[in-house]
């Protein structure tokens, strides 16, 4: 029997930390609406979760206003640099990662920094919905900065993947101090984001015209990148319609793009009351995705009491290698991310993204807000999720859990738990199934808050929790 649901959703915070999550419940419960407690999580994300995210990355988010009945879209993601200087070839440092089952290919080094956008879209965020002071919104990350973040098990699994990277300049101190890579459950200690955040709590622009864009500058003139001053003073994060698309009785919200999840969302077959096996092998016909490549991104989703909602994705690629020195700030390899680079890069820009923060609403209102990371795992994961809630009733907690596969043209990779008589049927057909030992981040992280409760994605250590 299915329960039948609440009308409307709990206030609550699900993310990619439990660090995180929790930054976003302190807020809430100060009064904060879901903008300022997006806020605080995401710059909590920025401290907890620096093998996905960073202050100087971007994102994309889509806020709803429950007063006005209205959402809207936030561009913050990085744009192309070089904006009043000499155009050249870039730069980069090639490498091959293992990630998971698969060799990935990444270019990294400072001439793969973009502009970053994150800071200004937060800045946005609490200017246009915010309800508390600027520096009340970064007391809980500068906390985690000062006292280290427990390093949960997935994020040592990531680190041991990119570890080339992550320790190929001053991130050796942070990720692997004295010499050994830092292990599930030992603690991230990254003293630098203390003064990083602190010029942040005093100057919200200072990563544009304060001290970090001033750092910024200097580290990219120094090692060969291409980020000049009227990049930093042209950079705005911008407001705009989402893309409503119509699934089942409900309207969702989301942003086309590289993910083209509203493309997909149409296609999307009824999958109430088939069995596994036949939801697995309609899903993969309608989700055949590109080939994967690697990237790394977290997401976070807050309701208010008001039912106000944020969800925000963000990302620093897989990060250059280069840290701001005694600030511990990571630079975006964005420029360096082959799945984004479609077009000519032409300075002042946005470049693309797979990023797809989506809302679903039905006749009574906000039903779920959800976001994925995972790079082209992302649209993935997401509608798998959203499809299992919406359609097949499935609870939040059980939807974000459950086991994932994503069809690539190569090959049909699968977690544990997939249906084997579906994978059996695609290998009958001449596929190339490739099942995974265990969970694994490569299947994207999921956060969601629902009607049916919140989750954060366990492939991330991601937590969810309501306000009480």
């Amino acid at each position: 029997m299915t329960c039948k649901l609440p009308a409307v959703i709990d206030a609550g915070v699900a993310a990619g930390h439990p660090a995180t999550t929790a930054a976003g419940i302190e807020i809430l419960a100060d009064g904060g609406s879901a903008a300022d407690a997006a806020v605080a999580a995401a710059l909590a994300s920025c401290v907890a979760e620096t093998v996905m995210t960073g202050l100087l990355g971007g994102g994309h988010a889509i806020y709803y206003d429950s007063a006005t009945r209205r959402a809207h879209n936030l561009d913050c993601f990085v744009a192309v640099p070089g904006l009043g200087g000499e155009s050249g070839d870039l730069e980069l440092t090639h490498l091959e990662v293992p990630f998971g089952e698969e060799v990935v290919h990444y270019a990294v080094g400072p001439a793969s920094c973009a502009v970053p956008g994150l800071p200004a879209g937060l800045v946005a965020l609490w200017e246009a919905h915010g309800r508390l002071p600027w520096p009340r919104l970064v007391e809980p990350s500068l906390r985690l900065a000062a006292d280290g973040v427990e390093f949960p098990p997935a994020h040592a699994a990531c680190l041991a993947m990119l570890a080339p990277v992550m320790t190929m300049n001053e991130g050796a101190a942070i990720y692997s101090p004295g010499g050994e890579l830092l292990a599930a459950g030992e603690r991230l200690e990254q003293p630098g984001l203390v003064a990083a955040l602190g010029a942040l709590a005093e100057d919200p622009s200072s990563v544009y015209a304060g001290s970090i864009g001033a750092q910024l500058l200097a580290l990219s003139n120094e090692r060969g990148g291409l980020l000049t001053q009227a990049d930093l003073d042209g950079y705005a994060a911008v407001w705009s319609e989402p893309v409503a698309v119509p699934y089942l009785r409900l309207e969702l919200l989301t942003r086309a793009g590289l993910s083209h999840v509203p493309e997909t969302v149409r296609r999307l077959p009824r999958l109430a009351g088939l069995d596994e096996s036949e939801r697995a092998l309609v899903l993969v016909d309608v989700l055949e995705a590109p080939s994967a490549g690697g990237g790394d991104t977290t997401n976070l989703v807050v309701v208010d009491a008001d039912g106000n909602a944020c969800v925000l994705t963000s990302s620093l690629g897989l990060g250059s290698g280069d840290f701001l020195p005694g600030l511990d700030l990571h630079l975006n390899s964005m420029l360096g991310e082959a799945d984004l680079v479609r077009r000519r890069l032409e300075p002042g820009t946005r470049m693309d993204s797979m990023m797809a923060p989506t809302l679903a609403f039905g006749g009574d209102g906000l039903v779920l807000a959800a976001g994925a990371a995972g790079g082209t795992r992302l649209r993935t994961a997401l509608l798998l999720v959203l499809a299992g809630v919406l359609d097949e009733g499935v609870s939040a907690e059980d939807a974000v859990a459950r086991p994932r596969f994503h069809p690539a043209p190569e090959v049909v990779n699968a977690e544990p738990g997939v249906d084997e008589r579906a994978l059996a049927t695609l290998e009958a057909q001449g596929r190339t199934v490739r099942r995974w030992p265990a969970q694994h981040h490569y299947f994207g992280g999921v956060s969601l808050v629902s009607r049916s409760g919140a989750a954060g994605d366990p492939r991330r250590n991601g937590a969810a929790a309501s306000l009480r």
